[in-house]
């Protein structure tokens, strides 16, 4: 990534790769930052060149849960830099090209595919897992560059926690409509990579043989039942990912929700596997109004609590209920501020 930002001609510093990032950051002369380290330092790598206030791109996940994904969206919105996650596999032609299949039925009505109205979409992929701590599930950006946001997801596995060496499937429903399954196979040496949109009329396969950034064949038939293929040669994303951070820069356009949605989605396909129950996704954005709400509730649910006991403990010790009265007003102070603050800050 970094030979491609110095490659496009756009962007006139050389590339450096250190293992110390405070190496980096204390040069003024830095203008973006990638953060690639070992997933164990990962999320303090991100932390610390978020607060750098430089442009970040990050490899991708950003770490095994979906703190850290919050926090570095709500440093993002502080310091007004581009955020980006290095997500190669939805600048692929060819996925774009699969894209062009999916219609939604009463929805795009004036949109004719080969393959009908949209009904499934499956994938197969390999998805190498660590033997301790918890997997994430690559693909997420692939399937959400196709058929939208996911509503609900569930994931099988042979235990209740999946193991390194175990296939995990995960089903569920896009919020626009169609159904998803997806395969995620352990590590081995056939890397092949498979997407099948399925309609009511037919279906589109795109392979890669190869692995996702190796040559790609699309085939489909026809109305007349005669078999179509699109092939594409081996794919370099890092130009096409240039392309999409210089955007960003000049537009100012929020990049990190991929990271944010996939973290998301890894939690409740995991969420899935152990309780043996779909997950219905929430979303909502990370922001300065959402945490501070989010900050009232829990401090007023420790009020609740605390004039409870009080209350309780008063028929001990009487002059003890006199605290009821001042901790119930603080409790509706801070529920006013809940809702008058993050007004002012959005009319501002």
């Amino acid at each position: 990534m970094a030979a491609a930002l110095v490659a496009s001609g756009r962007h006139e510093q050389t590339t450096r790769q250190v293992s110390d990032a405070e190496e980096v950051l204390a040069d003024p002369d830095v203008e973006a930052v990638i953060v690639a380290g070992d997933l164990v330092v990962r999320p303090a790598q991100l932390r610390r060149a978020l607060q750098s206030e430089r442009h970040v791109l990050c490899v991708y996940p950003p770490d095994q849960t979906p703190d850290i994904a919050y926090e570095a969206d709500l440093i993002r919105q502080d310091t007004g830099r581009v955020l980006m996650p290095l997500l190669p596999g939805s600048t692929h032609p060819a996925v774009r090209r699969l894209a062009e299949f999916i219609r939604i039925s009463g929805k795009d009505k004036d949109a004719a595919s080969p393959v009908g109205a949209f009904r499934l979409l499956e994938m197969e992929r390999v998805a190498p897992r660590p033997a301790d701590g918890k997997p994430t599930f690559p693909g997420w950006d692939l399937l959400r560059a196709l058929g939208g946001e996911i509503a609900e997801v569930s994931g099988f596995a042979a235990g209740e926690h999946p193991e390194a060496e175990e296939p995990i499937l995960a089903s569920g429903r896009f919020e626009r409509g169609g159904l998803f399954h997806v395969t995620f196979l352990p590590d081995h040496s056939d890397a092949q990579g498979r997407l099948a949109v399925i309609g009511d009329r037919g279906r589109a396969e795109l392979v890669f043989p190869a692995g996702w950034q190796g040559p790609a064949f699309l085939n489909w038939r026809d109305e007349s039942g005669e078999l179509r293929e699109e092939a594409w040669d081996a794919w370099d994303p890092w130009p096409a990912l240039v392309e999409r951070f210089d955007a960003a820069v000049a537009d100012k356009t929020h990049t990190w929700l991929d990271a944010v949605r996939g973290a998301e989605l890894d939690d409740a396909v995991r969420r899935s596997i152990e309780r043996r129950r779909t997950s219905v996704l929430e979303y909502q954005e990370a922001s300065e109004a959402t945490g501070f709400k989010g900050t009232m509730t829990l401090v007023g649910c420790g009020l609740i609590w605390a004039i409870l006991l009080l209350v309780v403990l008063s028929f001990w010790f009487p002059k003890i209920g006199w605290l009821v009265v001042p901790l119930l007003v603080v409790f509706l102070v801070m529920q006013f501020l809940r809702f008058l603050i993050p007004r002012r800050s959005k009319e501002m």
